[in-house]
């Protein structure tokens, strides 16, 4: 998958933009706040229907102005496709693929497979469980839209049964058959969401540890610990035992929306035990995996993203990481940074086609 062109109007810091890329290696280049990150940002927001940074649209729009517009014309094998995200204040968002609207932006996600690495995936680490199963619902996601389906029903429903006990507990009452309809809906989903789960990881944790094992140049056993209540027990039980506590707490407590990813060293928890050098591998590792996962599902390369990384990896490392994708084969890669003499030294030994943009006189 190639993007040859993008296009942005009223978008965060852009009034209008507009670039033409090399199918190889592309650079934003300047100083802080020119919006090379934006940049990315909109080239990730035309693959998912949404920014990677800021999950409130509006407040992706230009200040002083009330519409934003997104348009990416892509080339996959022989086929060109033009994509257009807009947003206009008070409307809908809308996402267009060669001039057709899509019903659900959910449709969408797969067509342009895509990775990203940014400094804000330190997360996956550091913050709760609700970013690491974003985090594996989205790989998979991007190549089964059935699971990706099937995901969205499960939040609605587990929404809907959240405002129920709610209600129970605001007018003290409680309807046993109103809350089996919602768990009866909520067990003929959970199930194959989880052995979805458990079969993604078991193609996918080799590719990690494989991956691990040549950023690191090093022989320390790494591993993703799948958490998740349906390994003992079914929905049906969960939610049944779980009653009285889901009533006290007002939200549902047990089911496949609590599953955790444990990350892994040496049999410890990377957060707690790993270096800043151990941690920083291990999440390059994970994006590197799921960039191989999905090249395997799609029979294409997809693109890559490297936001502001030189800033948080010494030269060796993003030499290293740039070097193994290229290995793969890759098609296109996104760089952004401060110092474009940093970006000639680390891509020129690699002697591979790139294009250098600085922002600062664009």
């Amino acid at each position: 998958m190639i993007l040859k062109k993008l296009s942005l109007k009223n978008y965060k810091s852009f009034s209008a933009f507009e670039l033409d890329f090399n199918s190889s290696i592309n650079c934003f280049v300047g100083n802080n706040g020119v919006g090379k990150s934006n940049i990315i940002d909109s080239i990730y927001h035309l693959a998912f229907g949404k920014s990677y940074f800021n999950p409130s649209t509006s407040e992706n729009i230009k200040f002083g102005t009330d519409f934003f517009v997104i348009q990416g014309d892509f080339k996959n094998l022989k086929r060109n496709e033009k994509i257009i995200c807009s947003f206009k204040k008070g409307q809908k968002k809308k996402l267009k693929r060669n001039q057709k609207t899509y019903n659900k932006i959910s449709d969408h996600i797969g067509l342009i497979p895509l990775v990203i690495i940014s400094p804000i995936d330190q997360d996956l680490i550091l913050e709760g469980s609700s970013t690491r199963r974003k985090f594996i619902d989205g790989v998979i996601g991007q190549t089964d839209k059935i699971y990706l389906q099937k995901i969205l029903d499960y939040n609605k429903i587990l929404m809907q049964r959240n405002t129920l006990l709610k209600y129970f507990s605001l007018n003290q009452n409680f309807e046993k058959k109103t809350i089996e309809i919602y768990n009866s809906q909520l067990c003929k989903l959970a199930k194959p969401i989880f052995d979805k789960r458990l079969s993604f990881l078991k193609s996918f944790i080799p590719l990690f540890e494989e991956c691990y094992k040549k950023i690191s140049e090093s022989d320390e056993n790494v591993d993703i610990d799948y958490k998740s209540d349906l390994k003992d027990k079914s929905t049906s039980d969960l939610l049944e035992q779980s009653l009285d506590i889901d009533m006290a707490y007002k939200y549902t407590t047990k089911g496949i929306h609590k599953d955790d990813l444990k990350f892994k060293i040496m049999g410890q928890s990377i957060r707690k035990f790993g270096s800043q050098g151990q941690q920083k591998s291990f999440l390059i590792a994970l994006k590197i995996a799921q960039f191989n996962f999905m090249k395997n599902n799609f029979k294409t390369n997809p693109i890559v993203l490297l936001d502001d990384i030189f800033d948080k990896l010494d030269n060796t490392r993003v030499k290293k990481i740039i070097k193994l994708f290229k290995n793969q084969k890759m098609g296109q890669i996104f760089i952004s940074d401060t110092d474009e003499n940093r970006i000639k030294k680390v891509l020129t030994p690699l002697k591979d086609s790139y294009e250098i943009f600085d922002l600062n006189s664009i």
